[in-house]
C-alpha cells in the first residue's frame, strides 16, 4: 500500500526558505512513490486545524517544513500517537531538528529519512497540556521573547539580541516557587528553563545535559547576578559552560511546576501560558524520522 504523507509548511520560515523547500521536498517524496498532501495555514491555529483534519482522514506520517514553531504545531497532532513526524529544518533556530540529529543545511537528508521510514522514539514534555520537544523558558528569556515578538525590526537572531539588551535595562530577578517531583524550592532567579531537549534560540545550550529519552526534564536555574556579570556569562550558553557558574543550578525531575507572578512561559519558542505552569516528562511520546542516535558513553 502506498504511504500517504501530510506535509505541513510555513512559507515564511527562514525568510521564505520554507516556501522554497516545499516543491523539492514534495517532489522527492512523490518520486519515492509516496502520496503527498500539502497543509498550509494562514496562522498557527489554522495550520493546526488543517493538519488535524488531514490526519483524521488517514496518513502514515507528517513532515513539518519549517522552524521550531511549526514543529511544535505538528507535535500537538503527532505527540502521544504512533504517527511518525519528519522535520525538514527551514527556520531560523532549528533547535529541535538539531536535537534529533538532523543537519539544518541538509534538508534532502531529512527527506530521505522519511522515504526510508527510519524512526526512533523520544520523550516529550507537556506543559499545561501542550506538548514541547525542546526547552520551556521562563523569566528573563521569556520576557525577551515577549519583547522580540512586539518588534517589527530587524529580522532573525538580530531582533532577539536587541531584545536582550533592551530587556536587561529594566529586568529584576523574579521570586519563584518550584515544585520538583513534590519537593518545594523557593528562590529568586533570573530565569528558569525546563529542558526535554538541550537548546533554544538557535543553539543556546541552556540545558546542556538534557537527554531526549531518559524520562526526565532538566531544570536550569540562574540565580540573581549583576547585569555586568550576566553579560559576561551569557555567551557561555552557546557552549553550555554557563552551568559551571556558581549562580547556576541544575536539577532533574519527572514533573516540574513553576510559580511566579507576571511571568509568561514559552516552549519551542511558542507562548504557552502565564505562570503557574506544570511540565511533565512523557516517555516515548513521539516517533520521529531521524538518524540513529549515537551510543551513550
Amino acid at each position: 500500500m502506498t504511504r500517504r504523507i501530510a506535509v505541513l509548511v510555513n512559507p515564511t520560515s527562514g525568510k521564505g526558505r520554507g516556501a522554497r523547500l516545499l516543491l523539492p521536498v514534495s517532489d522527492r517524496l512523490r518520486a519515492a512513490g509516496l502520496n503527498v498532501e500539502v497543509v498550509v495555514g494562514r496562522d498557527g491555529d489554522e495550520a493546526f486545524d488543517r493538519l488535524r483534519d488531514q490526519v483524521a482522514q488517514g496518513v502514515d506520517g507528517v513532515v513539518a517544513v519549517g522552524g521550531d514553531g511549526l514543529v511544535n504545531i505538528a507535535l500537538q497532532v503527532t505527540g502521544g500517537t504512533d504517527l511518525p513526524l519528519g522535520i525538514v529544518p527551514a527556520g531560523t533556530g532549528n533547535d529541535i531538528a538539531r536535537s534529533v540529529g538532523l543537519v539544518p543545511k541538509d534538508p534532502v537528508a531529512a527527506v530521505d529519512l522519511v522515504v526510508g521510514a527510519q524512526t526512533r522514539t523520544i520523550d516529550l514534555g507537556r506543559a499545561n497540556g501542550r506538548w514541547f520537544a525542546g526547552v520551556l523558558g521562563s523569566g528573563f528569556d521569556s520576557m525577551v521573547n515577549e519583547r522580540a515578538n512586539r518588534m517589527s525590526w530587524p529580522n532573525g537572531r538580530s531582533r532577539y539580541n536587541l531584545a536582550i539588551v533592551a530587556e536587561l535595562r529594566t529586568f529584576r530577578p523574579v521570586p519563584y516557587v518550584l515544585e520538583l517531583d513534590g519537593e518545594l524550592l523557593e528562590s529568586e532567579a533570573m530565569l528558569v528553563a525546563v529542558g526535554n531537549g538541550t537548546s533554544y534560540g538557535g543553539g543556546m545550550l541552556v540545558c546542556p545535559g538534557a537527554v531526549l529519552d531518559d524520562g526526565l526534564l532538566d531544570v536550569t536555574l540562574l540565580g540573581p547576578i549583576s547585569k555586568p556579570e550576566f553579560l559576561r556569562v551569557f555567551p557561555r550558553v552557546y557552549k553550555g559552560t554557563h552551568v559551571e557558574h556558581p549562580a547556576v543550578s541544575v536539577r532533574r525531575a519527572r514533573s516540574v511546576s513553576l510559580h511566579a507572578d507576571g511571568v509568561t512561559a514559552y516552549a519551542d519558542g511558542e507562548r504557552v501560558a502565564v505562570l503557574p505552569v506544570t511540565c511533565d516528562a512523557v516517555p516515548d511520546a513521539l516517533h520521529v524520522f531521524t538518524p540513529a542516535p549515537p551510543p551513550r558513553e
